[in-house]
């Protein structure tokens, strides 16, 4: 049996009027998009089944987690699974926590080990074929290792669509990211920033935007809920970050972080 673990929260940014005045990123609180009771709010599609049609329990809830598992499954046979939620957004951030356990189930396809991700400016659930495989979309992709070998997460995949990365059209379906590899079953974070039909960035605990500010800049994470991303850049070698959020519970959090690193970033 296979099993997918996610949990999963969101913040809707101001729009972006235009590059030269981009607002501060990720300065609200984050609402969970996910209960921890039951599916209210989601529905699933599965491929050759109806809208809403469940089958065979593979989206569940179990001890507060949200599980994507085949192993009421006698065999994979193409049967893609996506959870749409309620809500449409255009400006966000979609904080997601996953991890990968079990195996894969008997006849799926050799890419599609331990592999999920989430859908960004999907089409309608109500206007996917019966038998389509995957929603048009921009998809972050989440991949887990295979105990061997490098094989990053957080990278980019266009099912029907194609995007611009550096000032370029690119055709490939999946790019990868420069992310370093998650072996085992360990919880992975990763943050997408989407700022409408403009740019769209993946974080995974700071490091993706690491590669792009100098060790020695003064950086500010605003509204750093529990300090992932502040932390992540502190153990990437930037000594110089500064970290806020409006949520007393969050701060907490992230004082307890750092106090636990011994890292000198400055939160309040």
């Amino acid at each position: 049996m296979s099993y997918l673990l996610l949990a999963l929260c969101c913040t809707v940014l101001p729009p972006q009027e235009s590059p030269a005045k981009q607002p501060v990123p990720n300065t609200r609180e984050f609402v969970s998009l996910f209960n921890g009771k039951n599916l209210d709010g989601w529905t699933p599609k599965i491929r050759g089944f109806a809208l809403g049609d469940n089958h065979n329990d593979t989206f569940r809830v179990e001890n507060g987690i949200l599980k994507v598992a085949y192993d009421k499954y006698t065999t994979f046979d193409g049967k893609f699974g996506h959870l749409f939620y309620r809500d449409a957004f255009s400006h966000y951030v979609l904080r997601v926590e996953y991890r990968f356990v079990g195996n894969q189930a008997q006849g799926g396809p050799g890419w599609a080990i331990r592999n999920s991700g989430a859908m960004l400016h999907c089409q309608p659930p109500e206007t996917m074929e019966k038998d389509q495989d995957f929603p048009i979309s921009i998809e972050a992709q989440f991949l887990g290792g295979s105990g061997q070998g490098k094989r990053s997460t957080g990278n980019v995949c266009t099912p029907g669509t194609h995007i611009v990365m550096g000032g370029k059209l690119i055709t490939q379906h999946c790019n990868n990211s420069n992310s370093k590899t998650y072996h085992g079953d360990q919880w992975v974070t990763i943050d997408m920033e989407v700022r409408g039909s403009g740019k769209i960035r993946h974080l995974i605990d700071g490091e993706v935007i690491s590669r792009h500010v100098a060790k020695n800049d003064r950086i500010l994470d605003a509204g750093c809920g529990a300090g992932r991303i502040a932390l992540g850049l502190w153990d990437a070698g930037h000594h110089h970050v500064s970290a806020c959020d409006f949520t007393p519970a969050q701060f907490e959090k992230a004082l307890e972080r750092a106090a636990s690193k011994n890292a000198a970033v400055s939160i309040t």
